[in-house]
């Protein structure tokens, strides 16, 4: 008979084994310990995010929903037909389009002018930060009371602004129930006013961790500061830059509460509204109880809110240096 040998494994192949193992465990537990840690937010998201949007976009094809009978008499796309047609919508969709074309590319604009500006400045400077980031901490309506009393005519005064205005021969506008480009003119200052300290925060920050090292090398071979700005500073910053585009598209699109604050609740009447505040009106103004239709108007919304989104994180990816 011959004999088989049998070959033991080696003693570094089993410890091998044993290393894969133990490394594969700790894998398995690090990660239940991580789905631990997020299923917390994950609920939090779901019960006040997800479930919601889930119900809007149900409610929103419901045609003559009754919240207080919970019926609807058909399915279809009636509200968003409605919607669409609906000239209070149209004037809204105008005004938020202007008001986003306007603030954001100019506030974030001289937000990058002025935080360059701190940034170069040694002196004083984290004071001057505090007093720029002031109106961004400061209550929304209390800042357009200020505005109020600066534009608005009244039987006993015409405003500051006007007051400036007539002092060098002009003569004077009622920009809160004046003409339509004063008042917008009005909110896309507002707007600019009370989103500008925090653009001006977060780019301080982007400046002041950018290396040293590139202006000296920039500057040892004789580079201009406007090179030095536009092939250094801009590119190193421009993460923060498009975060900041992205933020202040969603937040324009948003806006409600600045509006009210410049020409009170009846937004319709004073030809301002935005879609927040179209979606508020069908729910609980003067004309509300259509559950439905302000589905559809906050699903609309929510649709170019994304598809906006989306463009400008495409175009982040592309422009964003690796």
């Amino acid at each position: 008979m011959t004999r088989k040998n049998f070959h033991r494994p080696s003693s570094a192949h089993a410890d091998r084994s044993g290393l894969f193992r133990r490394t594969m465990q700790n894998r398995t537990g690090s990660g239940l310990k991580g789905w631990l840690y997020l299923l917390p937010a994950m609920l939090f998201l779901s019960i006040f995010m997800v479930y919601p949007l889930m119900d809007v976009f149900i409610y929103s094809f419901e045609e003559g929903y009754n919240s207080a009978s919970q019926t609807y008499f058909g399915v279809g796309l009636y509200n968003y037909s409605y919607v669409l047609h609906d000239p209070y919508f149209l004037q809204a969709v105008r005004n938020t389009f202007l008001l986003v074309i306007v603030t954001v590319p100019l506030s974030t604009v001289l937000a990058l002018l002025l935080s360059t500006g701190l940034n170069a400045i040694r002196p004083l400077r984290e004071l001057l930060q505090t007093i720029y980031f002031l109106p961004y901490v400061t209550n929304t309506l209390a800042v357009g009371l200020v505005f109020m009393i600066l534009f608005k005519k009244t039987p006993y005064s015409d405003g500051l602004v006007n007051l400036f205005i007539t002092c060098f021969g002009g003569q004077g506008v009622d920009f809160i129930d004046g003409p339509y480009w004063a008042k917008m003119f009005v909110l896309c200052l507002y707007t600019i006013w009370v989103v500008m300290p925090f653009k001006i925060l977060i780019l301080t920050s982007a400046l002041a961790s950018v290396n040293q090292k590139y202006y000296q090398a920039a500057k040892v071979d004789g580079a201009s500061r406007l090179r030095i700005f536009l092939r250094i500073t801009l590119p190193m910053i421009s993460p923060m830059l498009f975060y900041l585009v992205i933020t202040g598209f969603i937040g324009a699109f948003k806006a409600y509460s600045d509006v009210v604050a410049l020409f009170g609740t009846n937004l319709n009447a004073a030809g301002m509204n935005t879609m927040v505040g179209y979606v508020y009106d069908m729910l609980y103004g003067d004309s509300g109880g259509y559950p439905s239709y302000a589905s559809a108007a906050a699903i609309l919304l929510f649709a170019i809110v994304l598809t906006i989104t989306c463009i400008n994180l495409m175009a982040s990816r592309k422009n964003i240096p690796s």
